[in-house]
């Protein structure tokens, strides 16, 4: 069922009341030149829609420079819409790096002012108080530092009117694939990414780590969510949420009995394959992809999940795609892969979500198309297959620079367990065994300390009656197992035990306390470079709006 939102407005007048408003910290002053606003933002394309080629910048000389002015704006159905929007109207563009890139980003937010305020203690990065205009940038699955202008979340704010720079360093083993970015201010996720203020970020190279994609035309293809309009009760056909596919809205049917949904084109060439980097940017909702032939699934590829070539770690290239006939991606998680172009006597072809039991207090994510396939000569002609960008040769195998080598068999320096809980229906979870249980406060220390190079094996359990979807900031895990659990008739979601993921669902348990909670064992890697304070939380946002989210800090190599 769908979720109470939390009062934002009326928690952040208390909480200014009782703490006081700052002004903005000296660590944003660095007087970067402001982004203007961009007039008509945020433009949509209607329902049934031919898919466009997403747009892209690409960094040069190992540095990619972006400018971004963030706005919103009322679509016909009355909801809220939010973009990031470059100087010459691209929206939400892919941004195209390669491993050891710096992406620099320069972002004027140009929301009207905005109500309430929270104040959030030292050391800020930004303003030092959060109103209902805030924005900041999550850079997804980057194995980038939690630093101040980088990627920092906990305590960065850039409020209505003001400019901040960002300077993200990728690191030069950073996998090559597919990453995302999107707002992450507590309190405010759900909204600006149901408003559709998120956008792709490749990691350029992927082909010579799996050269079964050289040479292969790509589609950037993003998965947003929003209101239905209307706000009809979710149940049957009709979902929590619409989704779109690159902002072609998949319109839901009016009655729960319908099946009458609107899918996207999706254009391809007689007798191709074709390499799809899927991003689920959807605030809430879950998919369980499917490629269908006249009703029958059809063999993915799976390339690469959440960044990682698959099986590409621990001295192995090149990497082995896996074929699977579903790829479950929980909001957030991206999934790499080859189809192939229907055949001839194929009558309808369709890329499509299988519906997805959350749970009793879950939400409806029912089964609908997403794309369905036509061919030029078709109905729909087009000439997109042709413009398409394809994927450089195969030109080096390296086995240099693994980011995760080694972590399945690394001295394991700890053990806890972490769980999902909820107090329905305003107060949520991310808590750790041991620690007292609460909502996320920024203000708060962290549950957990760890140290720079060491390992961690953490039990990620669902003591709910809902799906959670587990995330951590910074670095990715390896899933080692899932264990008392059940999606779609699967023990276990296919492609996801053995790999390296940023992103892992944990299904619903059924209330039964005989019955021991679904979970999911990983290895944390905190071998990297990254130390700091960053988070981890469900990426349901409405649940982590509510207080699903904890603070981790990692201390130095020899700390005390």
């Amino acid at each position: 069922m769908r979720l109470t939102k939390w009062l934002f407005g009326s928690l952040l007048v208390s909480l200014s009341t009782m703490f006081g408003v700052g002004e903005v910290d000296a660590q944003a002053s660095r007087h970067p030149t402001p982004v203007p606003q961009v007039s008509d933002p945020c433009p949509r394309p209607v329902a049934g829609s031919v898919i466009e080629k997403e747009p892209a910048l690409f960094s040069r000389n190992g540095v990619l420079r972006v400018r971004f002015s963030y706005q919103s704006r009322l679509d016909d159905a009355g909801r809220k819409l939010y973009c990031f929007m470059t100087p010459d109207h691209m929206q939400n563009p892919t941004l195209h790096i390669r491993p050891g890139d710096r992406l620099q980003i320069t972002i004027t937010n140009n929301l009207p002012p905005g109500t309430g305020s929270m104040a959030v203690s030292a050391p800020n990065c930004g303003a030092s108080f959060m109103d209902s205009s805030s924005v900041n940038i999550h850079y997804h699955g980057a194995n980038a530092s939690p630093a101040c202008h980088q990627d920092e979340v906990i305590k960065t704010l850039i409020n209505a009117g003001e400019t901040f720079q960002y300077d993200v360093k990728f690191p030069r083993n950073e996998p090559p694939g597919l990453y995302w970015y999107h707002p992450h201010i507590h309190g405010m996720s759900e909204l600006a990414l149901q408003g559709g203020a998120a956008g792709a970020i490749v990691v350029d190279g992927i082909e010579n780590v799996q050269p079964a994609v050289a040479g292969l035309r790509q589609r950037v293809l993003v998965v947003r969510d929003q209101n239905v309009p209307g706000a009809p009760s979710p149940g049957g056909s009709i979902p929590s949420w619409d989704v779109t596919l690159n902002y072609v809205p998949i319109t839901s049917p009016t009655s729960a009995d319908s099946n009458q949904f609107v899918p996207a084109v999706l254009v391809m060439q007689r007798g191709e394959q074709q390499f799809w980097r899927v991003a689920n940017a959807a605030a809430d909702t879950i998919l369980d992809l499917q490629y269908l032939w006249d009703g029958q699934a059809q063999e993915l590829q799976l390339v690469a999940r959440d960044g990682v070539p698959l099986n590409s770690q621990d001295g192995k290239r090149p990497g082995d795609p896996i074929a699977l006939d579903h790829i479950v991606l929980p909001p957030a998680s991206r999934a790499e892969f080859i189809v192939d172009a229907p055949g001839p006597d194929v009558k309808l072809a369709q890329l499509v979500t299988q519906g997805i039991n959350t749970g009793p207090f879950g939400d409806n994510d029912p089964a609908r198309p997403l794309a369905t396939i036509r061919l030029p000569g078709d109905a729909i002609a087009s000439q997109q297959a042709s413009v398409m960008d394809r994927l450089p040769a195969f030109t080096e195998l390296s086995t240099s620079h693994q980011r995760f080598a080694g972590l399945a068999q690394a001295k394991v320096a700890a053990y806890r367990t972490v769980y999902f809980d909820e107090i329905q229906p305003t107060s949520f979870f991310m808590a750790v065994e041991g620690m007292p249980k609460h909502v996320f406060d920024p203000n708060l220390p962290p549950d957990i300390v760890a140290t720079q190079g060491t390992v961690e094996e953490w039990v990620i359990q669902n003591r709910t009656l809902e799906n959670h979807e587990f995330h951590v900031h910074q670095i990715h895990f390896l899933v080692e197992s899932q264990d008392n659990f059940e999606i779609n008739g699967s023990p276990q979601v296919p492609g996801v035990t053995g790999q390296y993921l940023d992103m892992v669902q944990v299904p619903f348990w059924d209330g039964d306390p005989s019955h021991p909670y679904p979970s999911v064992k990983v290895r944390i890697d905190f071998r990297g470079p990254d130390v700091g304070d960053f988070v981890f939380h469900c990426h349901i946002l409405n649940h982590e709006d509510l207080g699903m989210m904890n603070i981790i800090r990692v201390l130095p190599r020899g700390a005390h």
